[in-house]
């Protein structure tokens, strides 16, 4: 029977015989001709043999499973996770993911394989879909401009904070913390805050506690995780007076009822759109927000879609102020985010667009008119509710508290939430039934009764040990809730006409599939993206994730509910440590960028603690991500810059010299390997001793790993810490952006400092190890709810698969590098001339001979049906092509035919056969209303421009507007829907 790694990889024996030809290497041994490519391309001092078993995790990992006996076990795994009811609140609800959207979207191969929108001429049905979920958090907000999503609700609250100590001109270190904010974001913003310097002050702030004379910030939770809503406009007020921005974490169920933190005078909304329609799934992945008021539009973090016009003058969409992205500003930035959560994004979005306002009201009123009726029921069987006003959550007290929250768990298979030893919390939610409220209420003493068999007035009359003063103030909330009527809301939300034409589940399938439609995935083709990984998702990898024993949970359930979910963590955590050489990894950063920090912050924790304060510069090669640099500021190092040679290498002796400058301050050394440019460098281990040496760590960028897993390790090549991008090396998809997940991995003597967390299951980690560093992300294990397609990816491939996987990888990245060698120059090789993974073609050669650039070369491979390669990094002007494992010869030299014709294309413009103003490069992409409107007056032809090459007959994929006028979208900046009048 086929194993997975042969279904996983797409290359053939026999095709890699003819590819391995294309390179020189004897092919008379099949056994030995792969190897000898990987043994011409690896460094000796680091190359594993495969007879060794070292690299892949001999011993630890387990000989491939079948995808049958993958899901068996994963089958196991959900059994001993138990789905209880959850009422534990705290930003993550039980909430009914419509069955339509889970179909067309998450279980979807063309909404999750999708890449960011760089390219937005081919994602026109992504880029829609989220200025959908930019409109909705907008007018839910209150605001003006709202971001494509943030990683989760903790971490928008802590870019929340550094964006205000950006904006504001207070000249001070303090942000004052709302006493009433979810613990999980007190421990994060401690931990962003203890590395930038920044004093957090917490202040009883409903309560009535004063604010310090200066800060620069404020953070208000609205609601509170009391479940009290109350309303903050006067502390909003006074921290302005102070010179301060205003940061609210607001609930946008909650917001449909009550005030929007705009009309009460923010400047920052933040929090989480999971109870949307997203599963909790152990933490997530789920898509937080930000949304600020005019003015701070260029201060935001992450990502902005906008509205533009393309070469016809059309309404597009494209991703706006991309100078505006932080991480570009390297060592000047203020974030390291450079993701998003798209796909939950797109989720959260379809479902305001599937309900509507109405809709989402009415869902609304339902939990606060649940939530009301409970503390109701409760006070009258003599049971202390502390607020009056509340949205979901009510706070009572209770003797015996602990022993209740056990009795709920034990007896009803209900979470509560016990804040004290005389205190619970109580949280509903859409998915709470009139049952299970009639059984918490028959825990606290009330008489059975179904609930709404009583008019609210005999309720609140049956209220006799209550003070008249009480009765009034009960008499003031919303009617059948217990909402204050100050806090109403006036304002109107989601009037655009898409929250209201696709409320059927037949208009509604169809929307998604109009803009899955528009989208260029790789159910369509190969996506060549250098430095991007986009390999194949499987089927088998990916079903797990909506069975409720994985996507009901929690994310602070209690350990005896989620036991599966450990001992898959605790598998995956040993399968990771092993394939990259370090003792300890965590799974809580849930992205790329948070697995930096984490790793950074670990750095800096172990220098701390060793008493060497005064190691704080931070080495990072030029050619890095941006987000290196990023990371390492929010880390609380200074970013020095070691050049590179002209082979693209890490310079040795600019790097000798640096140390040599910075000796006694030298904290870490960021380095990716393979390197940013795609090359294996051989002085590594020099490099790699020579920082040690000088006392420093190393922290090698996982971004590469998949050129590397089973042919050497990072820790043995004297790496100290990494972070692993789950999202490229071990298959996680990337959603259209998002989701990602950056675990951390180091040596033992980092692991003391990697991320904890307040609400953790547990304290040791796989190996035994307990972290102590702070909390990077909200949930104890991050986005835990798509692990199990990693953990199926390494299960199913086995040491022998993800070693075969590698070599594919890197055979297919020097088979199309030597190719087209003759036709683009390929700017860096190693020293035997091979690339690794992927290769850089050098396109502006072309330019210079016939004036055609990188984009008219991306544009123009959209007209052959290929998504382009990453463009102009790390070098402008360039084309960084990764074909990964997955795509076989034939798809592949489908690509170097598109590729060489292009350069017979350019050629023809040169030569004069086609003006330099009026050619299929310069006008691409072509949309088929673009050739059959009108008359057509070009120099080419409409076969020229639409069928390049006659396979495209067959299935042509259609671009949905032409080239887009990307400075035409910056100068006049829209964010939200455009008006159904700007499409006529």
């Amino acid at each position: 029977m086929t194993n997975f790694a042969d279904r996983h990889i797409g290359t053939t024996a026999e095709t890699q015989r003819i590819m391995l030809d294309a390179l020189g290497i004897d092919t008379s041994d099949p056994s030995t001709s792969l190897e000898a490519l990987m043994r011409g391309a690896v460094p000796a001092s680091i190359y594993t043999d495969a007879s060794t078993g070292s690299a892949t995790g001999d011993g630890v990992i387990p000989p491939a499973a079948s995808e049958a006996e993958a899901l068996a076990e994963l089958r196991a795994f959900a059994s001993r996770n138990r789905v209880n009811r959850s009422m534990i609140g705290l930003g993550y609800y039980g909430t009914l993911t419509p069955s339509v959207t889970q179909r067309n979207v998450l279980e979807n191969p063309s909404w999750y394989t999708a890449y960011t929108p760089y390219q937005p001429e081919i994602s026109q049905g992504r880029l829609e879909a989220l200025i959908n979920f930019q409109t909705m958090v907008a007018d839910l907000t209150g605001l003006s401009t709202a971001n494509a999503s943030m990683l989760d609700e903790s971490t928008a609250v802590a870019e929340g904070m550094l964006l205000a100590r950006r904006a504001s001109k207070a000249k001070t270190n303090v942000f004052v913390v709302d006493a009433g904010a979810f613990p999980q974001t007190k421990a994060l913003l401690s931990t962003r805050a203890a590395a930038l310097d920044i004093e957090l002050v917490e202040r009883d702030l409903a309560g009535g506690e004063a604010l310090p004379d200066e800060l620069f910030g404020v953070f208000v939770q609205y609601p509170a995780a009391s479940g009290l809503v109350w309303d903050p406009s006067a502390v909003i007020d006074a921290a302005h007076v102070a010179g301060g921005l205003a940061v609210v974490a607001a609930d946008l169920l909650a917001l449909t009822l009550i005030s929007s933190p705009g009309s009460l005078g923010a400047d920052v909304a933040v929090g989480t759109t999971q109870r949307f329609g997203v599963p909790m799934g152990f933490g997530g992945p789920h898509a937080g927000y930000m949304a600020v008021r005019q003015g701070l539009e260029r201060q935001l973090p992450g990502r902005l879609v906008g509205v533009s016009v393309d070469a016809d003058g059309k309404p597009a969409y494209r991703l706006s102020l991309q100078t505006r992205e932080q991480h570009i500003r390297r060592e000047k930035a203020t974030s390291n985010i450079c993701t998003a959560q798209v796909l939950l994004a797109v989720m959260a979005a379809m479902y305001a667009v599937y309900h509507g306002p109405d809709g989402l009201r009415g869902i609304a009123t339902g939990v606060a008119s649940k939530a009301a009726a409970l503390g109701d029921r409760l006070a009258e069987a003599g049971t202390e509710v502390v607020h009056e006003a509340f949205f979901d959550t009510l706070t009572v007290h209770a003797a015996g508290a602990a022993a209740l929250v056990g009795r709920a768990h034990d007896e009803l298979g209900i979470l509560l939430r016990l804040v004290d030893d005389d205190t619970i919390a109580i949280s509903v939610d859409e998915t709470t039934t009139r049952a299970e409220l009639d059984a918490v209420a028959s825990l606290f003493g009330a008489k059975s009764s179904a609930f709404g068999s009583l008019p609210r007035a005999s309720l609140r009359g049956s209220l006799s040990e209550r003070s008249e003063t009480k009765r009034a103030e009960r008499a003031q909330r919303v009617e059948a809730t217990a909402l204050p009527t100050s806090l109403t809301r006036q304002d109107e939300y989601l009037t655009h006409p898409v929250f209201h034409v696709h409320h059927s589940e037949t208009a509604m399938m169809r929307y998604l599939k109009s803009l899955a439609d528009r989208d260029y995935a790789l159910d369509r083709g190969m996506i060549p993206l250098g430095s991007c990984t986009m390999k194949l998702n499987a089927a088998t990898e990916m079903a797990s994730i909506t069975w409720p024993e994985f996507a009901g949970i929690h994310p602070f359930a209690p350990a005896s509910d989620v036991e599966g979910y450990l001992e898959m963590i605790d598998q995956l955590e040993s399968w990771l440590a092993e394939v990259t050489g370090y003792d300890a990894v965590s799974l809580q950063p849930n992205a790329g960028s948070q697995g930096e920090l984490a790793g950074l912050l670990a750095i800096r924790g172990y220098h701390l603690a060793n008493g060497d304060t005064h190691r704080t510069v931070c080495l990072i090669p030029s050619s890095a991500h941006g987000t290196n640099a990023a990371s390492a500021v929010l880390a609380g190092m200074k970013v020095v810059v070691v050049a590179c040679d002209e082979l693209g290498n890490v310079d040795l002796d600019d790097l000798r010299a640096k140390i040599a400058s910075n000796a006694e301050e030298i904290a870490a050394l960021m380095i990716t390997y393979p390197s940013t440019h795609g090359v294996y460098e051989h002085d590594v281990v020099e490099i790699t001793s020579a920082v040690h040496d000088a006392g420093g760590q190393v922290y090698v960028d996982g971004a590469n790993l998949n050129a590397l897993l089973g042919y050497a390790r990072f820790g043995d090549l004297g790496g100290d810490v990494s972070h692993l991008n789950l999202h490229k090396t071990f298959a996680i998809p990337h959603g259209g952006g998002g989701p990602g997940i950056g675990p951390v991995a180091a040596k033992a003597h980092l692991a003391p400092h990697l991320p904890s967390h307040p609400l953790a299951q547990r304290a040791t980690h796989s190996g035994g190890y307990e972290f102590a560093g702070g909390a990077v992300s909200a949930a104890p294990y991050g986005s835990a709810g798509i692990l199990p397609i990693s953990w199926s990816y390494v299960r199913m491939m086995g040491a022998e698969g993800l070693r075969d996987a590698t070599a594919a990888a890197v055979l297919s990245a020097n088979y199309i590098a030597a190719r087209l060698r003759d036709h683009f120059p390929v700017l860096y090789t190693g020293e035997d001339d091979r690339v690794a993974h992927e290769c850089i073609l050098d396109l502006r050669p072309l330019k210079e001979a016939t004036g055609i650039t990188v984009d008219d070369v991306a544009k123009r491979l959209i007209d052959y049906g290929f998504h382009a390669p990453t463009m102009s990094f790390p070098v402008p002007g360039t084309l960084m092509v990764e074909p990964t494992e997955s795509e076989d010869l034939g798809e592949i030299d489908r690509f170097i035919e598109a590729m060489i014709m292009i350069k017979g294309e350019a050629d023809a413009v040169a030569s004069g056969r086609w003006p330099a103003d009026d050619n299929p490069l310069v006008n691409a992409p072509h949309t088929a209303v673009s050739l059959i409107a009108g008359e057509w007056t070009h120099a080419y032809t409409r076969e020229d421009a639409a069928y390049p090459v006659h396979s495209l007959v067959a299935g042509k994929y259609w671009p949905p507007v032409r080239r887009i006028d990307q400075a035409y979208g910056d100068r006049n900046l829209v964010c939200a829907c455009p008006p159904i009048e700007a499409f006529a």
